[in-house]
């Protein structure tokens, strides 16, 4: 009975929920994504790494529909990325996102930029919302900000009330990008903390990150990006200690020596 509990946890965590199979992007003449190839599994930890303006934000971002792809396909959850606004509708239900900048309303209390996206999404009932947008903020440890505006927050505050409030819809993924990239030092610890423990609970992740120290502890695997395409992927141990190709080697040895 064990060994079928095992394997059936094991299924489950095998089940594609992100697949980007021949994803093209253009700007213009410019091409942002070149044949973009990605499978992620249920409860995996994906940190996507690479230099500016390789990609890896559009890449990202495509996954919900920021951005519209042109070419191939992007398949979450079992749901195709079209022009289809049911579909997207769908996806970003299911897909939570946490940007650079804090994204968050300056003229609502903490607490109501949490409970808006389940009251008018969901149809949560607003004391339910307020449960559970206090549920999210104890869970990012900052329950006792509720009632304050964003600007009266540090950026590290900042940054972990857009995690609960990404949280509050209770999402199947989770998206960051370059949740850390505008902090101060000090505060970049108290968000990655938040995200490690997101992590050990099971939550399927895409990263987009320098934090390499992050990366070495959270991901399962590390997607390395240049130029519009994936140059390398690999588990973290192959990855930091016998990367395949030169970019990764020159990349890897650049940013782990600052």
């Amino acid at each position: 009975m064990e060994n079928l509990k095992s394997s059936a946890s094991s299924q489950k965590h095998e089940r594609l929920v992100i697949e980007l199979t021949g994803v093209n992007k253009w700007y213009g003449d410019f091409q942002a994504l070149v044949d973009i190839n990605m499978s992620v599994r249920r409860s995996e930890r994906v940190v996507v790494c690479g230099p500016s303006g390789s990609g890896k934000s559009t890449m990202i971002r495509c996954i919900n529909r920021l951005e519209v792809h042109q070419r191939g396909r992007i398949v979450v959850d079992g749901i195709e990325l079209t022009d289809n606004l049911k579909n997207i509708e769908a996806i970003r239900s299911e897909v939570g996102m946490v940007f650079q900048s804090f994204n968050l309303f300056p003229h609502m209390p903490v607490i109501d930029n949490l409970t808006l996206a389940p009251m008018l999404v969901r149809k949560m009932p607003k004391k339910d919302a307020e449960e559970l947008a206090m549920q999210y903020l104890e869970r990012v440890q900052i329950p006792e900000q509720a009632f304050k505006y964003p600007g009266q927050l540090s950026g590290g505050q900042q940054q972990r009330v857009a995690i609960a409030r990404s949280l509050c819809m209770q999402p199947k993924i989770m998206l960051f990008d370059e949740p850390t990239s505008a902090l101060d030092p000090e505060m970049i610890k108290e968000v990655l903390d938040v995200m490690i423990e997101l992590a050990e609970d099971g939550m399927t992740m895409i990263v987009v990150t320098h934090e390499m120290g992050f990366a070495k502890t959270v991901a399962d695997t590390m997607v390395f990006m240049d130029a519009g395409e994936i140059v390398e992927s690999a588990d973290p141990s192959k990855f930091f200690t016998a990367p395949d190709n030169p970019r990764t080697k020159l990349f890897l040895s650049q940013i782990l020596t600052h």
